[in-house]
């Protein structure tokens, strides 16, 4: 008899990859079972079914996840995992998040959360990759929606909606961004240029919002806000780099806030984006913290993007959780 916790499950979105991942999926099983991993497998059939899968399969005895798509495949089955570690622990029953493993098959369009872990698209090597149980810990962000009478005590705020993240989320124009993205793939629209044409755009169309920012219990930013940016991971929109100096295991976020009144610089030094240096762009504010909350200064509650998901809108609050998960890493 299998011993399930070491049977890996993989959740395999036959939507990803602009309709490849039927083919590429019948080459990846090849290589799982040519190299004696033992494996079940799961299909999904709508929005979120991932997550759905994920939290029945670990409601019966699974702990080894292989997301077998792109960034949205990655964030709905850890959001199954969130959701049964949740429901146990509150039923009396403690299940610690360290138990569990993440792995991914990269077959989607949005493949940033594999940048940092330094995983290609040679399949062979990431399946050795498995095989070889080349894993590490990655801090893993609950993320709160909150109510819109929230304008002060957000600590003790309890929330309408609970997300998890565990690479960059944000609150204005990406997560607009992230919007029409997704609204143009769910009218069967696909390829790496979505998010580039989603930004450019909205980037002249997209009116700055007042916000309150508050790091670790500190008010670090209040007036018109353009973007803010929170990562434990370094990369978004297909390589860019927001949160240039996350680090994906330290217990903390990174925040960057975007002030309406730093976009001049921000688009002399645009390629910063993409080089590692956007902190140093004059008028950003970059903080790093355990918590940080996101609220409105009016009664424009702008939306949340998670992973590149929308979830809600603000005001929000981000707290990086003590226990971290494994996941799938190359050395």
């Amino acid at each position: 008899m299998k011993d399930i916790e070491r049977v890996w499950l993989a959740v395999v979105n036959l939507h990803a990859g602009s309709g490849k991942t039927a083919s590429l999926w019948r080459e990846a099983e090849r290589l799982l079972e040519k190299m004696k991993i033992q494996h079940d497998n799961k299909y999904t059939d709508y929005k979120y079914h991932a997550a759905d899968i994920a939290y029945r399969a670990a409601s019966k005895g699974f702990r080894r996840f292989i997301a077998v798509g792109g960034d949205g495949t990655i964030h709905e089955v850890l959001e199954g995992i969130m959701r049964f570690v949740d429901g146990s622990n509150a039923l009396g029953e403690p299940v610690c998040i360290s138990e569990f493993t993440l792995a991914v098959i990269p077959i989607g369009s949005g493949n940033d959360w594999i940048r940092i872990h330094n995983i290609d698209y040679n399949m062979e090597e990431t399946v050795s990759l498995i095989r070889s149980e080349s894993f590490v810990r990655q801090d893993v962000v609950k993320v709160s929606v909150l109510p819109a009478s929230c304008t002060g005590d957000y600590g003790a705020a309890v929330p309408e909606k609970i997300s998890y993240m565990v690479n960059i989320g944000g609150v204005g124009f990406d997560a607009r961004v992230c919007e029409r993205v997704n609204r143009q793939k769910e009218k069967g629209m696909r390829g790496k240029l979505l998010y580039v044409n989603a930004l450019l755009y909205l980037f002249f169309r997209y009116k700055s919002v007042p916000v309150s920012v508050f790091c670790d219990g500190e008010k670090v930013f209040e007036g018109s806000c353009f973007s803010v940016a929170l990562g434990n991971g370094k990369f978004c929109g297909g390589g860019m780099r927001q949160t240039p100096g996350a680090v994906f295991d330290d217990g903390l976020l990174d925040l960057t806030v975007i002030p309406e009144n730093a976009l001049p610089h921000v688009l002399v030094h645009v390629a910063r984006l993409f080089d590692g240096r956007f902190s140093s762009v004059k008028g950003l504010v970059c903080k790093r913290g355990r918590t940080i909350a996101v609220v409105p200064g009016t009664s424009r509650r702008e939306l949340i993007e998670v992973d590149g998901e929308i979830i809600g809108n603000s005001p929000v609050r981000f707290e990086v959780l003590p226990h971290q998960i494994n996941v799938l890493h190359a050395f």
